[in-house]
């Protein structure tokens, strides 16, 4: 699939007429996949009530992606109020996160086959979000059996629909407890801490009674269940990459990271505690070692907002006049689905002995990205060609 993106609340689809054509373009420049939820994060509830639909914004979400050229990817999350206990014709945003009643799995399977039909064009689809309401209080464990059911039966419903249709899960978080600390401890640790142990059931589970899949997906941040880096911002996001080999290993499928974090939010989960030039690095540091973990896909959360202070955002606010322009984070990601591509073979890349290990990097036959870990310049020799590198710099060299 590669990298790209998902749209969240507020994206290109809306907005003055000259900041949307611009964010067109630039999305149109580098054609990258993206993904849209189903209900929520910009789309309304795709079926108030049982067979009346409504998917005017869902395909304002399409039509964005297929006229900018993007590979779409749809998440089948969230569901219709009346499937979780509410209303039939009635939407409470509140309940967005509930899980459908068992009674009703067969129900949310046969939407997802609804629209499956209604965009023929899209190949790949998701499977829930984060096992949103899929946590049993009382035995303090996810409900694996539950949420595997569920897939099952979306998995079998799209598979009627179109059998080369991509079907993917189980879209869990991989939490993380630091160093020393037992709480759910497993055996998938590093110097970041250790995965819960709880995730890793809930993986296996599913893995083990799974209808069928295409791809693994998870999400995660390499920050810890205590907003922590450990030891330090870099060198936590190796914990993607550990993560990835142990997913590879287990489930023999292509990996996704359907999110991914490396900064931790504030309070209204907005990113604004680095520098630009710090955060964009760090996010460089995470791609590199979900590569280097064997991901062959990402989805960036978050594009865009509706101020024009948008930390970490893709692209400026399309409902600003001057909306639309691409922003450093938009150019990192953009550059990286163009250098690495699914089906790369990456390359050892050599650094001069003596040059300072404070870089992070990734390369394969053709093209090296090259990180700068720390808030000063550096100067290193890097494939054999000198290299100068700005505080928190990113360079990208063509191999000789």
């Amino acid at each position: 699939m590669g990298w790209g993106f998902t749209h969240t609340e507020f994206s290109a689809d809306r907005g003055t007429a000259t900041a949307t054509a611009d964010a067109d373009r630039l999305l149109s420049s580098d054609p990258m996949p993206q993904n849209q939820h189903i209900m929520g994060w910009g789309a309304q509830n795709p079926e108030p009530s049982p067979g009346h639909y409504d998917f005017k914004d869902l395909d304002s979400r399409v039509d964005l992606i297929r006229r900018t050229g993007g590979t779409p990817v749809l998440t089948l999350c969230c569901a219709p109020d009346w499937m979780k206990g509410g209303e039939a014709g009635q939407t409470r945003w509140g309940d967005l996160e509930k899980a459908p009643h068992p009674d009703h799995y067969q129900d949310f399977a046969d939407l997802a086959g609804k629209i499956a039909r209604r965009y023929p064009d899209v190949h790949h689809f998701i499977v829930w979000n984060e096992f949103k309401g899929f946590f049993d209080d009382a035995k303090g464990r996810w409900d694996y059996e539950g949420y595997t059911r569920l897939y099952n039966l979306v998995y079998q419903e799209l598979k009627k629909v179109n059998k080369d249709i991509k079907v993917g899960g189980p879209y869990v978080v991989m939490d993380s407890y630091a160093p020393g600390d037992d709480t759910h401890a497993s055996g998938l640790k590093g110097p970041w801490g250790s995965i819960d142990q709880r995730t890793l059931d809930a993986v296996d589970y599913w893995n083990q009674h799974k209808a069928g899949a295409d791809f693994v997906v998870v999400d995660g941040s390499s920050y810890d269940k205590d907003d922590r880096y450990v030891p330090d911002e870099f060198t936590a996001t190796q914990k993607f990459a550990d993560v990835g080999r142990w997913l590879r290993e287990k489930t023999k499928l292509p990996l996704w990271w359907a999110e991914w974090y490396v900064e931790v939010p504030d309070k209204n989960d907005n990113r604004a505690g680095w520098a630009e030039n710090h955060r964009t690095a760090v996010q460089a540091s995470g791609l590199i070692e979900m590569a280097r973990g064997g991901a062959t896909s990402g989805f960036y959360w978050n594009p865009q907002n509706e101020s024009a202070d948008c930390p970490g955002c893709l692209w400026r606010s399309t409902q600003l006049d001057d909306g639309g322009g691409e922003l450093p984070m938009m150019k990192l990601l953009s550059g990286f689905s163009r250098a690495f591509p699914p089906g790369t073979r990456f390359r050892d890349v050599p650094v001069a002995a003596g040059d300072r290990p404070d870089i992070r990097v990734l390369g394969d036959d053709r093209t090296v990205l090259v990180v700068n870990t720390l808030d000063r310049a550096l100067t290193v020799t890097v494939d054999g060609q000198r290299v100068d590198l700005a505080p928190y710099g990113i360079r990208w060299l063509k191999r000789s």
